[in-house]
This record gives structure tokens, sequence and C-alpha cells, in this order.
């Protein structure tokens, strides 16, 4: 019974996988931009060191993949495309959590040298406050 609940994966047609390793080897740059529009299921790749571009139209199913000599476009099958898609924002989440942690981290040392040179410059107040009420009980005690 539970062999029937299971879910075999999905096996893609020989032009599915290559277009996919295509997708996940650009996603694998760090040079290979990612622009989305989410409300219109669009996705584009775009890499100018390998003259390579991909759009992914989610509500048409339909990948457009282009390099300088051929742009090819072609309609697959839902859940190829949605495979794809989540990919490709799984790719772009990581890429937001990096620079996430990136300028939460700048934000920290920026925290810590600010903490430090206030602490530095409070030290150096309370010296001088030190020195002035020193100079004054020796003043008082000369008088």
């Amino acid at each position: 019974m539970f062999k029937l609940l299971k879910r075999k994966p999905r096996a893609y047609s020989k032009i599915e996988n290559h277009i996919f390793g295509i997708i996940t080897e650009l996603l694998k740059l760090s040079s290979t931009e990612i622009n989305g529009d989410e409300l219109g299921g669009k996705y584009y790749l775009s890499n100018e060191e390998q003259h390579f571009k991909v759009t992914v139209l989610g509500n048409d199913y339909v990948i457009r993949l282009t390099n300088t000599r051929d742009s090819v476009a072609e309609k697959y099958d839902k859940a190829f495309v949605d495979d794809v898609l989540k990919a490709i924002k799984e790719e772009k989440h990581r890429r937001m959590e990096e620079v996430y942690d990136s300028i939460t981290n700048n934000i920290e040392k920026m925290a810590e040298r600010l903490h430090n040179t206030l602490r530095e410059s409070n030290e150096q107040e309370n010296q001088k406050v030190r020195k002035l009420e020193t100079k004054d009980r020796e003043s008082k005690k000369v008088n």
C-alpha cells in the first residue's frame, strides 16, 4: 500500500535533462544575474561572460535559451518548468541570504567600532576629569 503513496521521482527527457543542466551550471556561476517578476511568473538569467541568457515564463511553461548565435523557445511540461523555477528561486534566495549576512556582519562591525570609540572617548574624558580634580585639590591644599 505504501508503494502506491510514494511519489516516483520525475524522469526528464534527454532535452529536459540538458536544459536543466545548463540552467543549474549557470546558477552556480556568481557572474550570472538572476532577475524575476514573481507576480508575472517570469525569471531571467543572464551571464555576459558566457554570452548566455535564459528566460523562464512560468505561467506559460516556456523556456527561452539565447546565446550569441541562436535563440530557442519551447513549451515544456508544467512539472519540469516548476522544477526549473524551484532551482532558480532557491539560488536567488541563497544569494539574498549571503547579501543579508554580509550586511548584518558589516553593521555589527560598525557598531562594535563605534562602541569601542565611545568607550575610549569616555575613558579619555574620565582621565581629564580626574586630572582636573587632582589639580583642584592640589591648588586648594596650597592655598
